[in-house]
């Protein structure tokens, strides 16, 4: 018997679970003087599976305005690692995978957002 979770059928927002788990795990680490910029990389990456998932669960335009939340927040994500490696808090290999991650769920988010027709 598997121990894991059922998935959904939405593939962004199962990697987007993934890239969220990686973030947060390098943001525990965060030295004290930069736990802010590592609470908002929680707080953002949660942002991005949430968002997908709540847009899945919606239709028109709402379903698109939660998938544009989710699109920026992965950036957001992007950014505040950034921050942190450059400040040395993190771990630069830990960091690269983390925004990998998050690089491929923005990839297909917009293909969410910009369907070809």
């Amino acid at each position: 018997m598997s121990n894991a979770l059922p998935s959904t059928n939405l593939i962004a927002y199962e990697r987007a679970v993934q890239a969220a788990g990686a973030a947060i795990h390098l943001a525990k680490m965060v030295p004290a003087p930069l736990k802010g910029l590592a609470d908002q990389v929680i707080r953002s990456a949660a942002s991005v599976p949430a968002n997908l998932a709540e847009g899945q669960g919606r239709s028109g335009r709402d379903r698109l305005h939660h998938w544009r939340i989710a699109f920026a927040s992965a950036k957001e994500v992007d950014c505040h690692l950034r921050l942190l490696v450059e400040a040395g808090a993190i771990d630069r290999k830990k960091a690269v995978r983390s925004v990998d991650l998050f690089d491929e769920v923005r990839a297909m988010t917009w293909r969410l957002l910009h369907p070809i027709e």
